[in-house]
């Protein structure tokens, strides 16, 4: 998880500077707190972070490790029970699994505008293998297959929407991801807007975007942007990232998805396989010809040959068999 940490720490130093000039922050379930402390020593956004634990033996070796630190406070407790200091301006929840026991604390533990960071590694349960799971975990019904990851990740943040409502807030993603065995969310949080938050299901028989598959519905899942404009343009790879290469081409990546943020994306091969080609057009061809029609597309993080545009499904399925046919 080191990459991530880097990407944690990036992010930090994307954020607009405090309009009180000073920044602090809580790392929930924090074990020997290495996230929270690469943030406070590395990121120069927080004058002061806390760090709970509730395992005794773990939360000394937290204190050992936040000693080191100025400005770094180890407290020994349930993750559930906000510590002295709350609100604070920043929640990290980086949990083993579901963060779900935790999310309510998280996001009532932020000032208004400020960020709460939340890790799911339950992709058992979010990405479809364990569908009853899901339903009692987040309710929500889990897209399966290669768009299950991406669908884990809109699962999230529809939960954290709806948890949010519960508390007579709103979030808004800032940069959410899905990679490996986890998917992340940084989200800001501010007091309930008129605004109803894009969160709805998915039916097949409906659905314009790319092919989730045919046993939905699927959801509720966020169905708006990922990310934030603004706050990708300034990602920058941190000074003394431990990943630095590994970053550097996620941010990449990052900053060309941006231009064509919408939900799930497609794949040449997979589009060949559906519509019965002997084989799948190039990416570029299929970039170069989406962009002529007037569509925006750019590849996504979420796979290496994955494309996401704001063309229909029928009207990318019509341009790949005629560049099939063409060859």
């Amino acid at each position: 998880m080191a990459g991530d940490r880097d990407l944690g720490v990036a992010f930090a130093q994307a954020l607009l500077p405090p309009t009180n000039g000073k920044r602090t922050g809580w790392e929930m379930t924090a074990a020997t707190g290495v996230r929270g402390l690469r943030l406070l020593r590395e990121s120069g956004a927080f004058d002061a972070f806390t760090f709970s634990e509730s395992n005794p033996e773990a939360c000394r070796v937290l204190r050992e490790n936040a000693a080191r630190f100025p400005g770094a406070n180890a407290v020994e407790g349930d993750a559930r029970v906000p510590p002295p200091g709350a609100p604070f301006d920043y929640v990290d929840l980086d949990p083993y699994g579901t963060p779900a026991p935790f999310v309510r604390t998280a996001l009532g533990s932020v000032r208004p505008g400020g960020v709460v960071a939340v890790t799911a590694t339950d992709m058992m349960v979010l990405a479809g293998a364990q569908p009853s799971a899901c339903w009692r975990r987040y309710g929500a019904r889990p897209v399966r297959g290669r768009l299950g990851p991406e669908g884990g990740l809109r699962i999230l943040l529809a939960y954290l929407a709806h948890e949010s409502e519960a508390l007579g807030r709103s979030v808004r993603p800032m940069l959410a991801y899905a990679r490996d065995h986890y998917v992340r969310a940084y989200v800001e949080v501010q007091d309930r807007s008129d605004t109803s938050a894009p969160v709805g299901t998915i039916d097949p028989e409906s659905w314009p975007g790319p092919w989730v598959g045919d046993r939905g519905p699927y959801g509720p899942l966020w169905l708006g942007p990922l990310f934030d404009v603004d706050l990708v343009g300034r990602l920058r790879v941190p000074d003394g990232a431990a990943r630095a290469r590994e970053v550097e081409q996620f941010l990449s990546r990052l900053k060309e998805e941006v231009t064509a943020d919408r939900p799930f994306y497609f794949e040449a091969n997979v589009l060949a396989s559906r519509l019965d080609l002997a084989e799948p057009p190039s990416l570029r061809a299929v970039e170069e010809g989406l962009r002529s029609l007037g569509f925006r597309v750019a590849r996504t993080h979420a796979r290496p040959e994955g494309f996401r545009t704001d063309a229909s499904q029928k009207v990318v399925e019509e341009l790949v068999r005629r560049l099939a046919n063409a060859r």
